[in-house]
């Protein structure tokens, strides 16, 4: 769900695998305890993002693949190519593992892909945008312009906060809470400010969905992981007492803001010179 590295850095930080329950990013800690998607709008809208992309055919990139589970639906789905681009190097190995030699996955940012100018017909990003910055947001969205061929797709299955003319107290707010439930630096913006930065880009915006924000309700477990993934899941969260403390903390975050928190894809298509 985001660009953090799993290594040590010059700071001396312990890598992510290493970090206690109470100090791992969120979707590390759901991971570990075998959650496998971890979108905000679970794996209905993956797939309806997926099916706007257009990606039979396609050479595709995506940016930040994570677990890889995105990965598999986009090369079971015939693209003519696919490349992942990952800085992290436990989710790159993963995400090598799930799709089995059907593409590539490369060390990169996603700001810096490495990639050549008008390469891709597809850029797909997930769960990444809404962990950075403003600038980082605009230096991605800018990447992203960059890579494809006229007329390509940038896809992104984002957090947005509603509605667009919420109050900036509440959208500090929900920010600062989310920041310290889940332990990354989360900035979801309104639909609006969503739009307005893929045009800004050099975008058209060509789609907007949405679906609620219910990661960890048990209904979307169920749906998203399966009866036998979902018990897998519980059990382990379960036999965790540190682990289960995180997990309810989380899920009363997205409960407290449910009014304001909603799951967002967007298809934006690069204009032609």
């Amino acid at each position: 769900m985001s660009d953090d590295k799993s290594t040590a850095g010059s700071s001396g930080e312990l890598p992510l695998a290493e970090r206690d329950a109470a100090h791992v990013p969120g979707h590390w800690l759901l991971a570990r305890l075998g959650k496998r998607v971890l979108r905000p709008g679970g794996k209905e809208l993956t797939e309806r993002m997926l099916a706007d992309a257009k990606l039979v055919g396609a050479d595709v990139v995506e940016l930040a693949p994570g677990l890889g589970r995105t990965a598999q639906d986009i090369v079971a789905a015939g693209p003519k190519s696919y490349v992942g681009i990952e800085s992290d190097p436990k989710a790159a190995d993963l995400t090598r593992r799930a799709i089995a030699g059907n593409g590539t996955v490369v060390s990169g940012d996603a700001a810096e892909t490495g990639l050549d100018d008008a390469s891709a017909d597809v850029v797909v990003g997930e769960a990444m945008l809404t962990m950075q910055t403003d600038k980082h947001k605009a230096e991605i969205a800018a990447e992203a312009h960059r890579v494809l061929r006229d007329g390509g797709r940038y896809v992104i299955h984002e957090l947005a906060i509603e509605p667009d003319n919420v109050d900036d107290e509440v959208k500090t707010e929900i920010r600062k809470t989310l920041a310290r439930s889940i332990k990354v630096n989360a900035r979801p913006l309104t639909a609006q400010e969503w739009k307005d930065l893929l045009v800004d880009a050099g975008f058209e915006v060509d789609v907007v969905g949405f679906a609620p924000m219910k990661l960890l309700d048990p209904s979307r477990i169920v749906a998203d992981e399966g009866l036998l993934g979902t018990l897998k899941f519980v059990s382990n969260v379960l036999r965790d007492s540190d682990a289960r403390a995180r997990v309810l903390q989380m899920r009363s975050t997205f409960t407290k803001y449910r009014n304001h928190l909603v799951a967002i894809e967007v298809v934006a298509r690069k204009k032609a010179a």
